[in-house]
């Protein structure tokens, strides 16, 4: 299957990834095309403007978390739809094991680098010429230059540009454009009243550049199908929470428990007053921006509290396990009561303590994912193991099992093991092989 596609770097995280690769989404999509855009590893801040920009779901792609395999259906599932694929990186092209660069690779698909241009000129070109031959099988469709101050700035790094390396153009700075952050990363797109003008003003000045046309087609191969997976979930009713408190879901997810036969719904901690099914999912989020109005409601914390003690699971990452504790502070100290179903207390850092790929061995497989928090725990409870981390194999997260409630730091991605995934709902004991 044919289908222009482009793999969008940068030389680092902070560089305006997402912002240019929004914009180029935004900038096609305005034309009439179809575009199908894809974050590289973890991610659920960035996907939600990129979703926005593009008109359609952004899907994770990761060699290790995805796999190989399923990076490849999905891939060429959006080939057959799209007519322009947008592969956003994360970090620098060449970090982490593996790489933005392993999965360019492994797909063929050119990449194009973004790289921030303030406070240089010429040099712009040795840096371009690093990224273009560091790994000389790599397919480099060209370089851009982001946050340009004039149009003499832009001759200055013209002039740099080796020849052998395609210049794709240069990009101004835009406040107008800017997309706000906090501790996680960007701000919700639901948050941002005025996305839409940001996002247009950014397509705006993509058209100025190399890439308002469409880029070479890339060929992706038809994948093995996918197995089928047994149905135990069959007849299981869970509920999933999503709100401005609890939105850190990944599609796929949600796709896999339906897929082993859940029926899923969705309520708010935040609004609801009660929740009624054989298992709730409590995913993570910004539950620390919304201490009064989880505090307050009291009527939630005491239907979650009677669904536990009637033995129902209640799956909790992250932000959902600090929402169980007796009390959570955030970062300026201010604290309120949380629901009391795990013993202990959060505190928000201002800096992070845990980030990285990790994976949660049980006896019906290995959940692969990450942590990334800006929280710490205190806590007498014991932990029934540990995840391991991806780089170097040692102690990852606590994972904790106290009745009914299964809860860490970890965002799972369940089709890396849906049999263990499906185990988190189930009311018979996790059994961790670590």
């Amino acid at each position: 299957m044919l289908c222009p596609a482009l793999f969008l770097t940068a030389t680092a995280s902070g560089q305006g990834k997402t912002t240019f690769v929004a914009a180029l989404a935004r900038y096609h999509q305005r034309l009439g095309r179809r575009v199908r855009v894809f974050k590289t590893g973890p991610d659920f801040l960035d996907p939600m403007i990129l979703s926005r920009a593009s008109g359609a779901e952004v899907l994770p792609l990761d060699m290790w978390m995805v796999g190989a395999e399923d990076c490849q259906r999905a891939l060429y599932q959006a080939a057959r739809a799209a007519d322009l694929i947008l592969i956003e990186g994360a970090m620098g092209l060449f970090d982490g094991m593996p790489s933005g660069a392993d999965l360019a690779a492994q797909f063929g698909i050119p990449v194009a680098a973004l790289i921030d241009a303030r406070g240089m000129g010429q040099t712009f070109g040795a840096l371009a010429l690093g990224l273009a031959t560091y790994r000389p099988t790599l397919a480099c469709a060209g370089v851009i230059a982001n946050r340009v101050a004039s149009a003499r700035h832009a001759e200055m790094i013209a002039a740099g540009m080796p020849p052998t390396v395609p210049f794709l153009g240069t990009l101004p700075r835009l406040p107008e454009a800017v997309l706000p952050s906090r501790h996680l990363g960007l701000v919700q797109a639901e948050e941002i009243a005025d996305l839409d003008a940001r996002l247009d003003a950014a397509a705006d000045a993509i058209a100025a550049t190399a890439l308002a046309s469409l880029p070479a087609p890339v060929r992706f191969q038809a994948p093995l199908p996918a197995p089928a997976l047994p149905q135990v979930l069959t007849g299981q009713r869970i509920a999933v929470a999503h709100d401005a408190a609890f939105s850190f879901l990944y599609a796929d997810n949600l796709r896999t428990l339906t897929a082993l036969g859940a029926a899923l719904h969705f309520f708010s901690p935040l609004t609801d007053a009660a929740v009624d099914a054989d298992a709730i999912y409590l995913p993570g989020g910004y539950p620390e921006l919304h201490l009064a109005a989880l505090a307050g409601n009291t009527a939630m914390k005491t239907a979650l509290r009677q669904h536990v003690a009637a033995g129902r699971p209640l799956y909790a990452e992250c932000g959902g396990m600090l929402y169980l504790l007796d009390s959570l502070r955030d970062q300026a100290g201010a604290g309120a009561e949380m629901v009391g179903l795990l013993a202990g207390r959060g505190q928000l850092q201002t800096r992070v303590a845990g980030l990285g790929m990790q994976e949660l061995a049980t006896s019906l497989g290995s959940l692969r994912g990450h942590c990334f928090h800006h929280s710490t725990l205190e806590t007498a409870l014991v932990p029934l193991g540990f995840s391991r981390r991806q780089r170097d194999g040692a102690r990852g997260e606590a994972f904790y099992q106290q009745g009914a409630v299964r809860a860490s730091y970890l965002h799972l991605y369940f089709p890396s093991a849906p049999a263990a995934a499906a185990a988190l709902f189930q009311p018979a004991p996790l059994a961790l092989a670590c």
